[in-house]
């Protein structure tokens, strides 16, 4: 026997169907949490070529989850060109391998191409890093992006040993959004340990409203290696 509902019984039961689906869709978004706590560590070797080419190789784990697993694999060559002591030309390709915390897998291939002006002030050196990215990503949509970091270095001495604090800041503009989506700040000291090996270990706060996790907490370790 069909039942006849009225239509009072039918607006709410129709409230309550678009409740639903309105919660399943909300708890799918919050699934991929908005921040994190970070590491980030690269290794990078730079092989001599001439005096002005080095051959750059790099490969950085990044996890993520609270630091409880690994979020971000990437490896990459490239060239450093030191054009004269103030300019360098800085090609590079990347591979990506990425699952955010709770989040779907994420491969690109990033060509970036870009220059960095390095200008001494007194104690200080005063760098200006440009680079331009074309992002071949899956499952995102390909995409251009532009980087633009601003930094600054003095060095200092601890016990005789040789230091350099580092303070930057480092701004995104994504072509696929037409927006400045992204911002990196930090703080962070530079220790060589002899000619072939130098540390640096940096404090970064990432502040992004179109990614997730995009506003991250980072304790981030770079190691160069010079043969």
């Amino acid at each position: 026997m069909s039942r006849t509902y009225s239509p009072w019984a039918r607006l709410v039961m129709g409230i309550f169907v678009v409740l639903a689906w309105a919660g399943i869709i909300e708890a799918q978004a919050n699934r991929v949490p908005k921040s994190d706590n970070q590491s980030w560590n690269d290794l990078q070797i730079a092989i001599p070529v001439t005096k002005k080419v080095d051959l750059t190789l790099q490969l950085t784990g990044r996890f993520g989850d609270n630091v409880t697993q690994i979020a971000d694999l990437r490896y990459g060559v490239g060239a450093v060109f030191r054009l004269n002591k103030y300019l360098s030309f800085n090609p590079f390709y990347f591979r990506r391998e990425a699952r955010p915390p709770n989040g779907r897998h994420e491969s690109e291939d990033r060509l970036t191409l870009g220059t960095t002006i390095r200008i001494p002030v007194g104690k200080f050196t005063v760098s200006d890093r440009h680079w331009f990215e074309h992002r071949w990503r899956e499952p995102q949509i390909n995409a251009w992006r532009y980087r633009n970091k601003l930094q600054i270095e003095h060095p200092f001495t601890i016990e005789k040993k040789k230091f350099t604090w580092i303070l930057s800041d480092e701004v995104f503009y994504d072509w696929s959004l037409h927006v400045w989506p992204r911002n990196r700040v930090g703080a962070g000291i530079s220790h060589p340990f002899n000619k072939h090996l130098t540390v640096e270990l940096y404090y970064t706060r990432q502040n992004d409203g179109r990614t997730r996790p995009g506003d991250l907490n980072i304790i981030w370790s770079v190691w160069r290696v010079r043969l």
